[in-house]
């Protein structure tokens, strides 16, 4: 009886050569942010340990809720008011917003073109890195081109209720980032840009981005020479 070479059915496996390529993001409609603030978050918090909230609602601070919405590379201006706001920025104020964002848009559009079966098969095939000059807030890349100015937009929170939201919103802007992969994996670089810039037209990043409804944190990526 003939032995089957068992390597014939093998696939050819190359090795694992993860590269880094530079990308800049450009901004092709205003982002709205809203960071979940640390009063959010304690609020949240203590009703889901029964604390009990004060019968007495504090009253809405616009500027504070402005402030509170953004994600600051830098310190936090101690003092909720448009002077220390623009203070900070005077100083030199510094903000970013989630790199998963950008990912979970590019995964999203992608499964929503028909060009993935499901979302899982992308998530390990290519990471994004925020390009900081520090190394810090990994997690956060930084908005570029403009300093963030506050919005107001009536929103309807469920139940017929509705609410005065005060966010902050960045126009024009634009970003630096890195896109790390597997040069030997399943999808090359024109794959991977393609499924990147699909992102930012579908599905878009922010408040109501495309995704949502809405039509802001649309973009597209350019790649950067070196």
């Amino acid at each position: 009886m003939a032995v089957k070479n068992s390597n014939a059915a093998l696939p050819e496996i190359k090795p694992i050569e993860m590269v880094d390529i530079p990308l800049h993001v450009v901004g092709d409609s205003p982002l709205i942010v809203h960071a979940w603030s640390e009063k959010a978050k304690r609020m949240m918090l203590d009703a889901q340990m029964g604390k009990k909230a004060g019968t007495k609602k504090e009253p809405k601070n616009p500027t504070e809720d402005f402030i509170r919405s953004l994600y600051w590379l830098t310190p936090v201006p101690t003092e909720y008011t448009i002077e220390g706001f623009n203070a900070a920025i005077a100083q030199g104020a510094r903000f970013g917003f989630p790199i998963t964002a950008l990912k979970q848009s590019a995964i999203s559009a992608a499964y929503r073109m028909g060009w993935v079966k499901d979302k899982a098969s992308l998530r390990g095939a290519f990471f994004l890195d925020a390009n900081g000059p520090d190394g810090q807030n990994a997690d956060l890349f930084e908005i570029k081109g403009s300093a963030p100015v506050s919005r107001e937009d009536m929103v309807r929170i469920g139940m017929g209720t509705a609410d005065i939201r005060y966010r902050g919103q960045f126009d024009p802007w634009h970003a630096d980032i890195i896109l790390r992969y597997n040069k030997n994996g399943q999808y090359n670089l024109e794959n991977l840009l393609n499924i990147l810039n699909a992102g930012g037209a579908v599905c878009g990043i922010g408040e109501w981005r495309p995704e949502k409804d809405g039509r802001f944190g649309m973009y597209h990526i350019e790649t950067v020479s070196e």
